[in-house]
């Protein structure tokens, strides 16, 4: 039985154009996808550090990897997965 990926958190280096609404519309065509939330970390002269988050019922990575590199995007970094029956939020620890 394959688990259901639930969240991912992606760090992204993205073109100007298109712009993120455009990005999150995109995304969330996706199956599976409930959400997406689009957040700009950074602006260079010709590109964007994004962070990219999506919720939904059963996420497929390479489908959101496929979308972002079309639109002349890049994924830096997986910076969170949750996977299973639900979502879980960290819970904080005395290292916090």
């Amino acid at each position: 039985m394959v688990g259901k990926i639930r969240r991912l958190v992606l760090d992204t280096l993205k073109p100007m154009e298109p712009n993120i609404i455009e990005m999150a519309n995109s995304l969330s065509t996706l199956s599976g996808v409930s959400a997406v939330n689009i957040s700009i970390a950074e602006i260079d002269l010709k590109v964007e550090n994004a962070k990219i988050t999506i919720e939904g019922d059963d996420l497929n990575y390479n489908e959101v990897k496929d979308i972002i590199e079309d639109m002349g995007g890049s994924i830096h970094s997986i910076d969170e997965v949750v996977a299973g029956k639900m979502i879980i939020d960290d819970a904080a620890t005395l290292q916090d």
